[in-house]
């Protein structure tokens, strides 16, 4: 363990230690995943660094220029003000002077002894260290008749005045950087409406296009949402084109199945013809099986798929469905019907479902579950719950399972692992696909997970109660 982890593990049990390594956390994912809150912080950033380097640059140019650029004309000006005062010095002289002046006087000498003020800064820093405070620069004058004349000149104001205009400046900077950010942000609003368009896109729902700005006279933003918008188009006319031709060959191919389906069964059942016509009987009720799931694909992948909810006995449903195909797994293969382990509850109420669509699940969901647990020593197991307002249905089977990265594509339409590619391994991909949309359809949830052993999918159904 790091010295850092070790420190972090040792601050979870306090609470100012826990916000603020939320805190962190948070402006950390907001730094690296919004970009309004990237700019916000290189606005605050900038403004900042100019108001610093103004405040700081000032202050460096008052500091360093105006005191050799005043120096003499000060020094003059103080030689004639200390003899206006007179020999000797005169105190009203120096009072008014101090009144009409920033300035500290402080006369000593055989004749006048005397200050403007009682406690000046002078007198305070000289009784602490002897020496003048670095704002306060003084100028002292000798009189012939022996009398020394000290000018207090204090710069306080003049170093304070900077900082003032810096803090007001980083003001109005922080005000410009709000109203900026502000207008950035609405200019960037388009952003929002083409996220949200491109979901609506993913999603399926090509009804609402994206709103594009200033139509006629559209900038970078509103010809991306204009370009996306297009791009939604071509996309809902393939789709609409692909569902439109599987529907009409499904529809037309259900007519020349049916007559060779008659014929063949009209074949003699000879020696030498049976095991031709039953070959012929199989691939036919196959192509037969693919139309099927190609139609009621296509019917609930429509953003309109009506459902036919009505009372269903679950644990009814998948009785007969179980029985169903351990008689159809035994005739095409063997004499001895498939083991399948059943966990039903005892007591389930009638839910409101589809009852043709949750049949065709359950059957799916088992016939793949048979199909690849083949050789293994348990049987494929079916599990119903329903706790909550919520109907659970699992299926586990106990094979080789499914590689990893292949778990994503699993209810995909016409996908396949390597594993399956064979006619014994059957189907052509539509049959997880299926229990995929009609999980959908009846607004629940499809996850595939490997058990190891074998794999697990899991449906959840919302359903009421009768």
């Amino acid at each position: 363990m790091s010295a850092g982890q070790a420190l972090l593990r040792a601050c979870k049990g306090w609470p100012g230690i826990r916000d603020c390594i939320r805190v962190q956390r948070s402006a950390k994912h907001l730094l690296a995943h919004s970009l309004r809150f990237r700019l916000m912080a290189l606005f605050v950033m900038l403004a900042l660094a100019m108001a610093f380097t103004f405040v700081f640059g000032m202050q460096a140019a008052l500091s360093m220029g105006w005191r050799d650029a005043a120096k003499p004309l000060v020094a003059d000006y103080i030689d004639t003000l200390s003899s206006g005062l007179g020999s000797p010095p005169s105190i009203e002289r120096a009072q008014a002077l101090t009144e009409r002046l920033p300035l500290t006087l402080r006369i000593s000498g055989p004749q006048v002894n005397w200050r403007s003020h009682v406690e000046d800064l002078y007198s305070r820093t000289e009784a602490r260290d002897g020496q003048p405070p670095e704002e306060m620069r003084f100028f002292e004058r000798t009189t012939a008749d022996g009398h020394r004349i000290r000018f207090g000149l204090s710069v306080q104001a003049w170093h304070d005045r900077p900082r003032y205009i810096g803090w007001a400046t980083l003001a109005v900077l922080l005000l410009l950087t709000a109203l900026a950010y502000r207008r950035v942000r609405r200019m960037l609003r388009p952003l929002d409406d083409i996220r949200a368009g491109a979901q609506r896109f993913g999603a399926g729902d090509f009804a609402q296009t994206i709103p594009v700005r200033r139509a006629h006279h559209p900038d970078e933003l509103g010809e991306l949402a204009a370009t996306i918008n297009t791009m939604g188009a071509d996309i809902h006319q393939m789709l609409e084109a692909k569902r439109t031709l599987l529907l009409a060959i499904s529809h037309e191919l259900r007519s020349p199945l049916t007559r060779a389906r008659l014929n063949t069964e009209l074949l003699p059942e000879t020696a030498d013809v049976q095991p031709g016509r039953d070959a012929l009987l199989r691939d036919l009720a196959l192509m037969r099986d693919l139309v099927t799931d190609l139609l009621e694909s296509e019917r609930l992948a429509s953003p309109h798929a009506a459902l036919h909810r009505e009372a269903v006995d679950v644990r009814a449903l998948v009785e007969d469905v179980v029985c169903e195909l351990q008689t159809a797994h035994a005739t095409a293969e063997a004499e001895v019907s498939p083991a399948i382990d059943m966990q039903l509850p005892p007591a389930l109420p009638r839910l409101q479902l589809d009852p043709t669509r949750i049949r065709l699940l359950v059957r799916n969901l088992l016939d793949n579950a048979l199909r690849h647990s083949a050789g293994a020593s348990v049987a494929p197991q079916i599990t119903v719950q329903w706790t909550d307002g919520q109907l659970s249905i699992a299926v586990r089977d106990f094979g080789t399972g499914v590689e990893e990265n292949q778990l994503p594509n699993l209810g995909q339409p016409f996908f396949r692992p390597d594993a399956a590619r064979t006619r014994e391994g059957g189907g052509v991909g539509l049959g997880l696909y299926l229990c995929r949309l009609v999980a959908q359809a009846h607004g629940g949830s499809f996850a595939v997970r490997n058990a190891q052993p074998g794999l697990a999918i899991e449906i959840a159904l919302p359903a009421a109660t009768v």
